[in-house]
């Protein structure tokens, strides 16, 4: 039977994953004939785009199958005729995540890439580049399947979900596909023979059965991994993954996936980072120096396929999913897969409309979830108010609301206190105000509160000003407070002053006086 030759378009086309996608797609050839594949990226991203996108077509050329490569600065252009878009975008790039896990570690709270604010800064920047491609793929390509596996995907899953009509995105994620790995290893079978029931959201899932070609063996698996030792522990490349204690797992009746080191562990996980920043490198910086020690390799003619180097980047096997999930859909195939979908009753106590990561049979009318139940009951809160964080989070990506980010990250585990998340998020937003401009009135407001202090320290004499002002947003009242001396008023804001002589300071800290 004659098969449909079909369009991709990767937006994100410059990332170091790429070479792993094109690498899947020339070893499915024969089940997905991929005529053209689109490797798109933005004007910065020209340079890597080049170096991979050449390194693409040798590794076509030397596979010898006959699908074109074309490099792409125009979306527009490239969407025409898609029949599947994947995203794997990064917007601030590499820089935009070092300071999202450096600025959190300088307040000791934990700076992680898709965990706690450093996840929903990574949100803010990005969900709304998202909804545009989303808006380009409905007026150019409205049958085309989105794929997205930028993180953190279950929180985009939920704002494509709330914010557009569009019905064909799935979010992607291979931390089920380790997962798999792990417990294949622990039973001692194929990998392909492995299947199991999960519940949860992106990066905070539990496996609560798990099966050997449709037999449970969960109890089995559940007994051995109790008393797993460090080195034999499901592990991700990009953080230390350390063993529960056998009380801790029985009692769970359910298996976390690693990114629960960070919830389980925070204590030890917050120390390791701390360990790291103290010594000037955080894991942002290591990927910095990983990635361009690949595209060092990438840029070489002679290189003809992916390099064996590409596996130390945490996301490996992401693109290797992707493949898999668009192979199926094209084939439907009704095989199981793990993906950040639309909830529909799936899980009974979950809101129906919400994002969830759940297991669902491929078909070519896309992922069909296969229904768990309710939530464990050990499990069910934790992964209740994690579904609460992530919507307030995806909201907050679109409204710009300070408030309720504020709120949101207090309600996420991984936040030590109200005081440090008020100061760690203004502090971002600051840092990334390039990449919000949907906190724009608030940045805008930071720069009026410089100003009057610049112009009241003119009133004074050898006056050294230390002062890190804070975002305001939405708040009618300010009341700045340090030791005693002079105040002055304007525009309903106080300042207050300490005078030490010989010279003056401003010593000043804002508390917020909300109504």
């Amino acid at each position: 039977m004659d098969m449909k030759p079909i369009k991709i378009v990767t937006i994100g086309g410059g990332s170091s994953y790429t070479p792993e996608l094109v690498e899947g797609f020339i070893k499915r050839y024969n089940t997905l004939p991929v005529k053209e594949l689109w490797l798109v990226d933005i004007e910065e991203g020209r340079e890597k785009l080049e170096i991979v996108g050449n390194l693409a077509k040798r590794m076509v050329k030397k596979a010898g199958v006959p699908m074109k490569i074309i490099l792409s600065l125009n979306r527009h252009e490239a969407l025409k005729g898609a029949d599947f878009v994947t995203t794997q975008i990064r917007v601030g790039r590499l820089p935009a995540r070092i300071l999202d896990e450096k600025i959190p570690l300088s307040h000791g709270m934990i700076g992680q890439e898709t965990n706690g604010v450093g996840g929903m800064f990574k949100a803010f920047r990005t969900i709304p580049v998202i909804l545009e491609i989303i808006k380009d793929i409905e007026e150019i390509c409205p049958n085309a399947w989105l794929i997205n596996f930028t993180n953190p995907t279950g929180i985009i899953t939920e704002a494509i979900l709330k914010y557009t009509n569009f019905r064909k995105a799935i979010g992607l994620c291979n931390v089920p596909v380790n997962m798999i790995d792990g417990f294949a290893k622990i039973l001692e079978v194929n990998e392909k023979d492995v299947t199991m029931e999960i519940q949860g959201t992106n990066h905070f899932i539990f496996a609560t059965d798990i099966f050997v070609n449709g037999k449970s063996r969960f109890e089995e698996v559940l007994e051995k991994y109790a008393y797993l030792s460090k080195e034999d522990s499901i592990q991700m490349k990009n953080f230390i993954s350390l063993p529960y204690s056998p009380s801790f797992i029985k009692g769970l009746n359910a298996i976390p996936c690693p990114y629960h080191n960070y919830y389980f562990f925070t204590k030890e996980q917050l120390e390791e980072e701390l360990e790291q920043f103290k010594k000037g490198e955080v894991r942002g910086e290591v990927v910095y120096k990983t990635e361009e020690e690949l595209f060092a390799l990438y840029n070489k003619e002679n290189l003809q396929e992916k390099p064996e180097q590409l596996s130390m980047r945490g996301g490996a096997k992401y693109s290797d999913a992707a493949c898999n999930l668009i192979q199926s859909i094209y084939n439907n195939t009704g095989d199981i897969q793990y993906v950040n979908v639309k909830n529909n009753g799936a899980i009974s106590d979950m809101p129906n409309d919400c994002a969830v990561e759940i297991a669902c049979r491929i078909t070519s009318d896309g992922p069909k979830p296969i229904a768990t139940g309710n939530l464990k009951l050990q499990i069910s809160g934790y992964i209740q108010m994690i579904k609460a964080f992530e919507r307030m989070v995806a909201d907050c990506a679109i409204s710009g609301n300070r408030n309720l980010a504020v709120t949101a990250l207090n309600m996420n585990p991984l936040c030590p206190s109200d005081a440090i998340a008020n100061v760690v998020i203004d502090e971002l937003i600051e840092a990334h105000k390039e990449y919000l401009p949907q906190f724009k009135k608030r940045c805008s407001l930071t720069l009026h509160l410089k100003h009057i202090i610049q112009n009241i320290s003119q009133k004074f004499y050898s006056i050294n000003t230390n002062f890190s002002p804070i975002i305001i947003s939405n708040i009618p009242k300010l009341a700045i407070k340090h030791s005693n001396s002079h105040f002055f008023k304007k525009s309903n804001i106080f300042f207050k002053f300490s005078m030490p002589t010989p010279k003056f300071y401003f010593s000043i800290m804002i508390r917020y006086c909300f109504f």
